[in-house]
Order: structure tokens, then C-alpha cells, then sequence
């Protein structure tokens, strides 16, 4: 197997294992925190020279991600994960 289609093959193994994600502009995500009562909410740093903050929630059985360059306002009522990373399949 070739490096290329390992990688491929790892990517399709991480897509079963993780589930439909997606991806969605920073307004809709906040909208879609706004729908749920106590929504659990991961996130994420990442960039040397300028930040780039990363979104992960739960919704209605799909998962949810955005990616933005200022800090989003979160809920009080949310609970947050704080992560190292947060890495989506391509």
C-alpha cells in the first residue's frame, strides 16, 4: 500500500469512526448553541502567529465544527471541554 492510499485509508477509518461532522460559519454555530439547553461544547487554540479558534458541539445526533479568528461567546448554561486540538478528517 502506498503512503497516499494508506493515508486515504486512515482518513475513511477516522470518517466511520467519528461520524458525519459539519462544518458551519461561526453565526450558524452560535445559533445552533442557542437551541440547546446545556449544550457541551469543545474547544480548541491553534496558530503560531495569529490564533484560529475551533468550535466542536452535539446537536440533534450530528456534530457540529467551526473554526474563527476571534474567541466565540459561549452560554453560561454550556458546559465547555477545553482540548489541545481538535482535528476534523479531510
Amino acid at each position: 500500500m502506498t503512503n497516499g492510499a494508506a493515508a486515504a485509508a486512515a482518513i475513511a477509518n477516522a470518517i466511520k469512526a467519528s461520524g458525519a461532522i459539519v462544518n458551519v460559519e461561526s453565526r450558524d454555530f452560535e445559533a445552533i448553541l442557542k437551541r440547546a439547553a446545556a449544550p457541551l461544547v469543545v474547544c480548541a487554540q491553534s496558530g503560531v502567529f495569529s490564533a484560529k479558534h475551533h468550535y466542536l458541539t452535539s446537536y440533534k445526533g450530528l456534530v457540529f465544527y467551526t473554526k474563527t479568528q476571534t474567541s466565540l461567546p459561549l452560554p453560561q448554561a454550556a458546559e465547555i471541554i477545553n482540548a489541545n486540538r481538535i482535528w476534523i478528517p479531510s
